[in-house]
């Protein structure tokens, strides 16, 4: 544990990068994205897909990624870590860094025959098959399906027990599905991982071709839509209470020892060390399946704060070939996700005399002075009536309706 005096370390340098800092805040003026020009009118979804690469996108000098395998003969409980993550040592840990055309890796599920099946975070061989054969679905079967709680489904999203947790912390345990999806849905090619708070209000092929395919990257992942430096982060985690403060002053203390520094536009074109995790959005390659299997390793081997850790791994890779993921502005977040809150939460807001959460709604249509709003006419029978002949004239086309959605 840091003294007093350590916690308070400065580095000499140090520029305390907030909004606070800027004339204008970074998403002050942000505009959606246009949506692609579709001649044929047969919608963004489908300009998107048709943007599909044909090829995987590079991965710089890895080729090959595996993953290691252990049993309790051969593990060392002594050292940091979960049996899940196989204790890695420290050698193993900084190993995993130097990377090589093929690599071995440790990234959880060390045991078992194959993730999910024997290794903690075990899942039922239906599931785990469905999930192996993981393959696209359209939207017209989203909005048409019936099939509500039918076969563990709900439309198109099929629930998934998981059993034998492999940590008692949920924090840690959310880690797994959120770092190490390449290795839950071996098939896949690209994915879209959203917290649970979160609801998607966007196509997620729009996402793909904003972020991945516009961009020609691998691997997407939005700021903190507040702080840019790890020392402030962990100073925030530890005075919220999201983790003991030893733990995270351990942590910091370690990465210090290994070179982190304070952010700075000494960094650019890297514009924040800290990410606001709950959305990644990526390709399955193996440079990127390797970079979250090295930060779950970190999450495992210290804190559940996985945005103390982002920035050590995207570094240390980087570093070695190049590679990092691109890191997007909060507010472009905020256009594709709206904050969901569980109802005991709006109860306890709203008894603490709180505002509660704008949600998306519609704007209001503007309205001529000295008129007013009229109730909605009641419902009349419908009257079939004969078809009318097409006018000559040249019809002029819909615009479309604008919705706006306030930043949660």
């Amino acid at each position: 544990m840091m003294s007093n005096d350590h916690n308070k370390f400065e580095h000499p340098n140090r520029l305390h990068l907030s909004p606070g800092n800027f004339t204008n805040h970074p998403c002050e003026g942000f505009a959606v994205p246009p949506i692609l020009f579709d001649k044929k009118r047969t919608g963004p979804r489908h300009q998107a897909f048709a943007l599909i690469p044909l090829q995987a996108s590079p991965s710089p000098v890895l080729e090959n990624l595996d993953y290691a395998l252990e049993d309790s003969v051969t593990a060392n409980f002594s050292n940091p870590g979960s049996a899940f993550g196989g204790h890695l040592s420290l050698e193993q840990r900084n190993k995993s860094f130097d990377i090589t055309n093929s690599m071995t890796v440790h990234c959880g599920f060390v045991r078992g025959k194959k993730p999910g099946q024997g290794t903690g975070f075990d899942i039922s061989d239906d599931d785990l098959l469905e999930m192996e054969q993981c393959h696209e679905e359209t939207m017209a079967y989203v909005k048409n399906s019936s099939s509500l709680y039918k076969d563990n489904k709900v439309g198109l999203w099929r629930l998934v027990v998981v059993r034998n947790l492999p940590y008692e912390d949920p924090r840690r345990t959310g880690k797994i599905p959120k770092l190490l999806l390449h290795r839950l849905f071996p098939n896949v090619r690209f994915s879209v991982w959203i917290d649970a708070k979160l609801q998607l209000v966007v196509d997620p092929y729009l996402l793909l071709e904003r972020f991945l395919w516009r961009k020609n990257s691998s691997f997407a992942i939005s700021r903190h839509y507040r702080r840019f430096d790890v020392y402030e982060e962990a100073e925030a985690n530890k005075a919220a209470g999201k983790y003991d403060n030893a733990s995270i002053d351990e942590q910091i203390d370690f990465y210090r020892n290994e070179g982190l520094t304070h952010y700075s536009p000494a960094k650019l074109p890297i514009t924040s060390d800290v990410p606001e995790g709950c959305v990644i959005i990526r390709e399955h390659v193996p440079i990127s399946n390797l970079f979250t299997c090295l930060w779950f390793n970190e999450v495992d081997r210290f804190t559940a704060r996985d945005q103390i850790s982002f920035s050590t791994v995207r570094d240390k890779i980087r570093a070695k070939v190049g590679w990092m993921p691109q890191m997007f502005l909060d507010c472009e977040r905020r256009n594709f996700v709206v904050q969901a809150y569980h109802r005991e939460l709006l109860e306890q807001m709203i008894a603490s005399g709180r505002n509660t959460p704008p949600i998306a709604v519609e704007p209001s249509r503007k309205i001529r002075p000295g008129s007013s709003r009229r109730a909605p006419p009641s419902k009349k029978p419908v009257v079939k009536r004969k078809k009318e002949k097409k006018s000559s004239s040249r019809r002029r086309a819909v615009k479309p309706v604008t919705w706006a959605m306030d930043a949660v």
